[in-house]
């Protein structure tokens, strides 16, 4: 009876000890993904330049609502786990790590921009204002930029331009998470102006919900009627 109450013990304390260990791994290769998506700011930083800001964008694809654009500059290091493209993560951790990058930032700016404009200017100029609005709400103007997508035209300041930016620079991959979460917000709020679009759910987007509630009640007053799906 002793026996078997001494291998019960021993084997929890394996099990303990093989999930801690685990737990540690897992901490390990999360640090070193974190400090490989460092690698673009550690390089200007060491060139000098100590005000590196990453841009990204959300709501480009939407039906309605705004494009909403963040830059968020890091101090060097830092570690919060897990920032990744915003895409790639739950709405839950998407807001746990909105606040920790607010939290621990050095600079956040958001740029917003209408669906009105949007039908004026068009979806790509619009996300370019978004951005250069984004960079303006920042306390100090950046002296380098690192973009997700395409370089921001007509704007004198250094910048990189990265194809799937939020999985190769930690800035952007935080400026994915601000502008996403900050967006959501926003449709969260529209939904209960116009909820029988559904917005809280779909945030604009055209799901098949959306498309049958616009041939239903035709499009409200922040859709984007540039649009072909909204003209339809």
């Amino acid at each position: 009876m002793v026996r078997k109450v001494k291998d019960r013990r021993l084997k929890i304390t394996k099990t303990i000890i093989y999930s801690y260990q685990r737990k540690i791994e897992k901490l390990y290769k999360e640090r070193l993904r974190i400090y490989n998506l460092y690698s673009y700011e550690t390089r200007l930083k060491i060139k000098g330049y100590s005000l590196v800001a990453g841009i990204d964008e959300a709501g480009r694809g939407s039906l309605s609502g705004p494009v909403v654009a963040a830059a968020v500059i890091l101090p060097c290091r830092l570690f919060i786990p897990y920032i990744k493209d915003s895409k790639k993560l739950s709405s839950k951790k998407r807001t746990e790590l909105y606040y920790s990058i607010l939290n621990s930032a050095k600079d956040v700016g958001i740029g917003i921009v209408d669906a009105k404009i949007i039908d004026r200017i068009n979806i790509a100029q619009a996300s370019f204002l978004a951005m250069k609005k984004a960079i303006l709400d920042l306390k100090e103007i950046p002296d380098y930029l690192l973009v997700d997508g395409f370089k921001i035209p007509h704007l004198n300041i250094l910048q990189i331009p990265l194809i799937k930016g939020e999985d190769r620079s930690i800035s952007i991959a935080a400026a994915s998470i601000i502008a996403k979460v900050y967006r959501d917000d926003i449709m969260v709020k529209y939904d209960q102006k116009y909820p029988q679009y559904l917005f809280k759910k779909n945030k604009g987007y055209g799901t098949e919900e959306h498309l049958k509630a616009l041939l239903k009640y035709g499009p409200s007053e922040i859709h984007r009627k540039s649009f072909k799906r909204v003209r339809v």
